[in-house]
Order: structure tokens, then sequence, then C-alpha cells
């Protein structure tokens, strides 16, 4: 049996001295850097999160429906609830219900929650993601900040129809 030599490595060249000293600088510095982004960065989405059952995060979600309803779009009822208010969207396969109506410049409270599996809210093309799970109320606040449609997808796979997923939210003046 034959043993390896005693110095069975070799040491590093000059150059790549050098790249292990600069990759071991950048680690550093992200590292300080990721307190520093979470706490002054505002990429943070402000995210309460709360237990509820389906059944009655439905109820929620009908009851808000009948109170702000204005108008259908595809069968899927628009609502137009008051600024400074709680607005309530459901997630079930393959659907976001209802499709909302906000006003630009006002504060709105997001409860998103799923009736089924785990959905994925995409906001584009603000690219504000939250990941939605069934038996949670998550609890965003939102400010329009310009006018339009904006579209919402679901962003994990939730089944067959998944990429079918897809509805929006209209900002008016």
């Amino acid at each position: 049996m034959l043993a390896p030599q005693q110095t069975w490595w070799k040491p590093l060249h000059r150059i790549e001295r050098s790249w292990v000293l600069v990759a071991f600088v950048w680690c550093i510095f992200l590292t300080i850097m990721m307190p520093i982004w979470f706490f002054m960065g505002r990429q943070n989405v402000p995210v309460t999160t709360y237990r509820v059952d389906a059944e009655t995060y439905q109820q929620l979600v009908a009851d808000f429906v009948d109170q702000y309803q204005v108008d259908t779009l595809s069968g899927v009822p628009v609502v137009e609830p008051p600024p400074n208010s709680d607005v309530y969207l459901q997630a079930r396969q393959w659907q976001w219900y209802p499709v909302l109506k906000l006003k630009k410049g006002e504060t709105y409270r997001l409860h998103i929650s799923s009736l089924d599996v785990q959905h994925g809210f995409s906001l584009q093309p603000t690219n504000l993601n939250l990941q939605i799970l069934p038996g949670y109320d998550y609890v965003a606040t939102l400010t329009p900040t310009q006018s339009g449609d904006f579209a919402l997808v679901c962003n994990e796979y939730c089944g067959i129809a998944h990429h079918l997923m897809v509805s929006k939210i209209i900002v008016t003046e």
C-alpha cells in the first residue's frame, strides 16, 4: 500500500492568495451590510401575520365584497374600499379574489390569505413578493404611489392551472 506524500497539496500562488483575500473581505463586508440593509433599507415589507381558519377568512372576504363591490371583471367582483381601511384578498386554486380598486397616495391595510395551498403574491412591476400560506392572514400596509393597472401573479406553483392564476390591482387618481 502506498501512502500519499507528506505534502500532498501545493501552496497557493500569489494571485490565488489575492483572490482568496478579496473573497474573504467581500464576505465580511456583506455580513456587516446585512443588518444595515434590514434596518435602514426600504425593501422590507411591513407585514403582520395572524392565525386564521379558512372559513372565517372566506366570510371576511365575502362581507368585504358585499360592502364595497362596484363592478365585475371577467366574473370576478371589483371592490373599491375607502382609504385607510382593511382590504381583503384571498388566494385559492387558481384565482385571486376579488379585484381591488385603490386610490393613489392613500394607505390601506391589505389582508391576504390562502384557502387551500401555498401561493406566491407577486405585484408587478413593483416586484412586491410575499409567500401566502393557508391558515395565516398576512397584513401588509400598502400605499400606491402611481396609478394604473398592476398585475397580480401567483409565483409559487399551486397546481395544474397555476399559470392561469393572474389578476390585477387597479390604482386610480
